[in-house]
């Protein structure tokens, strides 16, 4: 074979492509352009190994047009008219073009902007393939002349499927044993041309017996777990490791953290981030959290991975199982909006220092209670501004240490009440 397996055993067909039954089941998007025997312009988003690129041969295939692929990374501005020159030709001739990019995020704006007016007047139908989120990746004018296709990383049932293909097509029993062929599956990540490179080895390597899922680790490398570190993977990661934390499931926290370690994530991008949890969502209901949290980034930074590791996994537990609260993060949003809205209102007088002669004759200082030297620590002085009156920001939760904090809030309101009634 002078060929990779993988571009060997490409389907032909949409019939032959396994798993992504969401686009190419029976009223699928994909599945709805081939039985039409219309395409439409695409945006194919998935992870790698997901079957864009077949797809896109297969939909080709299936209303017999030139099939023109292209990759964003090696081609610019004059590929893209060049590949159009010979588009226009094929459909003076009666003969339509499939204009496949792939890596399409990888082109610039002016790159993405170019393809604009071909898609306009049908000189070819394009798809286009990305790991990326398009939305954040990809010009609105092109997005708008364009269905987005979601594709899913394989299942291990869809990759057992791809691995007995595999056997019919070279006519060859994989040497592993019954468990070491669901270890492979699950090694994969839902990746076909891993499989497939793996399981092409596997053919040629003439191992004498029959791989158990052991031996299986030590003859071959494990595919590393998908992670762009900054891209959309990146924060559908943190973003569940913070709904974990929120719903209190601290299993499922743990997994996602885990998850962004093992990764390569920068461990100190996570201490940010659940720092501002233990503010943000735990809040009062447990000021400790807060404490754990910045002594957990410290004892990482002194001692690193992998004895630091414990610090995160012990912050992460103790977030998950403590108490949530938002009154910190409502009454910070609430003081800001009103001091937006107020503007420079002065301090009361009261409240004010009265270092100078003058400033003690205009009356700053005048009528200041020292609360501290008051027989309840308390003296109920108003130290809103004169023209605003009270207001109320932050409402503690009956959670954690917030209930001791609402009973402290009453008391001293109860207490300024009953004061002004006496004055």
């Amino acid at each position: 074979m002078t060929r990779p397996l993988a571009d060997l055993m490409r389907p032909n067909t949409i019939d032959q492509v396994i798993g992504q039954t969401t686009l190419l089941g029976e009223n699928g998007l994909v599945r709805r352009m081939v039985d039409n025997k219309k395409l439409s312009n695409l945006i194919l988003w998935g992870p790698p190994g997901c079957g864009k690129t077949t797809i896109a041969r297969a939909l080709a295939n299936s209303v017999d047009m030139d099939f023109v692929p292209m990759s964003a990374v090696f081609s610019g501005t004059a590929d893209i008219k060049k590949a159009m020159d010979a588009a226009r030709m094929n459909r003076d001739i009666g003969r339509g073009t499939l204009l496949f990019i792939d890596e399409i995020h990888r082109f610039n704006k002016t790159q993405q902007d170019t393809l604009l007016p071909y898609l306009e007047d049908g000189t070819v139908v394009f798809i286009g393939a990305t790991t990326e989120n398009p939305s954040f990746n990809l010009n609105n004018a092109l997005l708008s002349r364009c269905h987005i296709g979601v594709l899913q990383p394989l299942s291990t049932e869809d990759l057992l499927t791809l691995m007995t293909r595999a056997e019919e097509f070279v006519d060859k029993k994989l040497p592993l044993e019954n468990d070491a062929r669901t270890h492979l599956a699950q090694m994969a990540d839902g990746d076909a041309r891993f499989l497939l490179n793996t399981v092409e080895y596997l053919f040629n390597a003439n191992f004498k017996k029959p791989l158990s899922s052991d031996a299986l680790d030590n003859a071959v490398q494990k595919r590393a777990p998908l992670s762009d570190k900054h891209g959309d993977e990146h924060y559908n990661l943190i973003s569940a490791v913070h709904k974990s934390l929120r719903a209190s499931d601290t299993d499922a926290a743990l997994y996602w953290t885990a998850r962004m370690m093992t990764s390569g994530q920068d461990p100190m991008y996570i201490f940010r981030r659940l720092t501002r949890f233990a503010v943000e969502d735990v809040g009062l209901a447990d000021p400790n959290a807060l404490q754990i949290a910045i002594a957990a980034w410290s004892a990482y930074e002194r001692l690193g991975s992998p004895e630091g590791d414990l610090a995160l996994t012990q912050l992460v537990i103790y977030l998950g199982t403590a108490p949530k609260s938002i009154g910190n993060y409502r009454a910070q949003k609430a003081a800001y909006a009103c001091a937006r809205e107020t503007g420079s209102l002065m301090p009361p007088k009261n409240i004010l220092n009265a270092p100078t002669k003058m400033m003690k004759n205009l009356g700053y200082n005048a009528g200041y209670i020292y609360d501290p030297d008051t027989a309840t620590g308390f003296s109920g002085q108003n130290c809103f501004p004169e023209s605003m009156g009270r207001k109320k920001f932050y409402e503690p939760v009956e959670r954690g240490f917030e209930r001791e904090i609402k009973k402290r809030l009453e008391y001293w309101d109860a207490l300024r009440e009953k004061m002004n009634k006496t004055t």
